[in-house]
């Protein structure tokens, strides 16, 4: 670093303090180039809490993610490819309990009536919670206890609320306890309660009821699904965040290629001079033609004689080049921020090739995955688990409670059955897998495949048709019980 005027003085009285005010000057130079503060880039609210930025921007945040949900065909296709994929037909618990058997029979018949609305069955309300979470960022889930006498397997419901349903507004003090932005904390920061409220805020009010009010509803009855993207942030982002701008611009991009198009193919026609003595169409007047400058419409086909002294000036719009492949690009980026494939969130393949979609697919199944087992399971699925052993024991249907159990996700299918099948085969034979840690990861339930193959080996052994199936696999003859071959038929 250069010296100045002042370090060269500094230097001469006292050679020690100009050597070390240079070493500490020399210090303020940044090592990274991306801090650097002279390319005038100033983030906005820099330095804010997790929380300050929820409070600021969630809100808006939601109410465009939900705009272009409803409006934009690629971001509601992305987010029905990401419900598809991360939850498809459901994500199913099994209990490793003793009475197993009969846990999971409680719970098939539990699912059916689960919704408290009565419109979804259990899977289908975690279709509908995951789609909420990344569409609005989080979403509320009320256990609602029941009587006896509602008849149901169990006495529990699950009610799914928007969380415009919790008054973000809602900030202060209760006791001991802090509320901020409608969620209430004790002390040591554990969640206490949700302030709700009693009807959904947006909803048409009738005049006799008036206005809705809000009242805290225990932790322990609710649960609050998001998606944690910084420490400490106590509420959730949507997932369109990052690309709600680029969208947006997308669409007013297309709006203006739309018009122009429009355009182009409109032919107009420019006329000066004296135009009083040109022929009129029936529906323009002299004086419609004075007040707006038009002449009319051309005939088609036909010939039309211009009067002398006026000039025609024919005006053809130019074709803008790059409109396709500037749509592309953006929407690539899109699906980058969106996280699925390209062609997820576009349906268009053309340009793709087997080796490509495969390393793509590849990649987004890790990411839905880890929100299956990261988020989905331990924020919604188990505590949905929990919520229901604690009803059907209080209920009298099962002896005690043991919340032991396995979740099973949905399988995926095969990009290429033949080879994926060989490549699994190679790894159990190699000892690198198991077969049940495979039929896990296709979302099957390995002891349910064993005793279903057992089943059905055992009924094929008994009635003889195992030693057909085996000779036609096989292309030998059955063996005796003896290990000799079977004696052939007599002439």
């Amino acid at each position: 670093m250069a010296a100045n005027l002042l370090d060269r003085l500094i230097g001469i009285m006292n050679p020690d303090a100009g050597l070390r005010r240079l070493r500490a000057r020399d210090m303020l130079t940044r090592a990274y180039e991306g801090a650097s503060q002279k390319d005038g880039w100033r983030p906005r609210r820099a330095g804010a809490s997790a929380n300050t930025d929820h409070r600021a921007d969630a809100s808006s945040l939601r109410a465009r993610a939900r705009s272009l949900v409803q409006n934009s065909p690629y971001i509601a296709r992305g987010l029905e490819s990401l419900v598809a994929n991360t939850i498809g037909t459901g994500i199913t618990p099994r209990s490793l309990a003793a009475n197993a058997a009969d846990i999971d029979k409680l719970w098939t018949d539990w699912t059916r009536v689960a919704d408290a609305d009565g419109r979804l069955d259990l899977y289908g309300l975690q279709a509908a919670a995951y789609r909420a979470m990344e569409q609005d960022g989080e979403v509320l889930i009320r256990l609602r206890t029941r009587r006896a006498e509602d008849n149901l397997p169990v006495p529990l419901q699950l009610q799914l609320l928007e969380v415009d349903w919790l008054d973000s507004s809602k900030t202060g003090t209760n006791g001991n306890n802090t509320i901020t932005s409608g969620i209430e904390y004790d002390a040591l920061g554990r969640v206490v309660a949700y302030w709700l409220y009693d009807q959904h805020p947006g909803e048409i009010i009738s005049f006799n009821r008036g206005r809705a009010s809000r009242y805290p509803v225990p932790a322990s009855s609710m649960m609050h699904l998001y998606k944690p993207q910084r420490p400490w942030l106590r509420r959730g982002f949507p997932r369109l965040s990052p690309v709600i701008a680029r969208v947006r611009d997308l669409q007013l991009y297309e709006d203006a290629q739309l018009q122009r198009k429009n355009l182009e193919t409109r032919l107009s026609v420019l006329a000066s001079g004296d135009v009083t003595n040109m022929s009129m169409t029936e529906s323009e007047s002299q004086a419609t033609v004075r007040n707006t400058g038009e002449l009319g419409t051309l005939a088609s086909g036909g010939i039309t004689q211009v009067p002398a002294g006026v000039n025609l000036t024919v005006v053809e719009p130019k074709v803008a080049p790059g409109y396709v492949e500037y749509v592309k690009f953006s929407l690539h980026l899109v699906a980058a921020g969106m996280g699925v494939t390209y062609e997820m969130l576009t349906g268009d393949v053309r340009e793709v090739n087997f080796s490509s979609a495969r390393v793509a697919l590849l990649e987004f199944r890790r990411g839905a995955e880890q929100t299956q087992w990261l988020t989905l399971i331990p924020k919604l699925l188990e505590p949905i688990w929990r919520a229901f052993i604690d009803a059907a024991t209080l209920a009298g249907k099962i002896p005690r409670a043991d919340y032991s159990c396995d979740f099973s996700t949905p399988k995926w299918d095969y990009v290429n059955p033949e080879q994926d099948v060989k490549a699994d085969l190679a790894e159990i034979s190699g000892g690198l897998s198991t077969i049940s840690e495979k039929l896990r990861r296709r979302g099957y339930k390995p002891e349910l495949i064993f005793a279903e193959l057992k089943r059905d080996f055992d009924r094929l052994r008994s009635d003889g048709t195992l030693d057909l199936l085996l000779q036609l696999q096989t292309g030998q003859a059955p063996q005796n019980p003896s290990g000799s071959p079977s004696p052939s038929k007599k002439e």
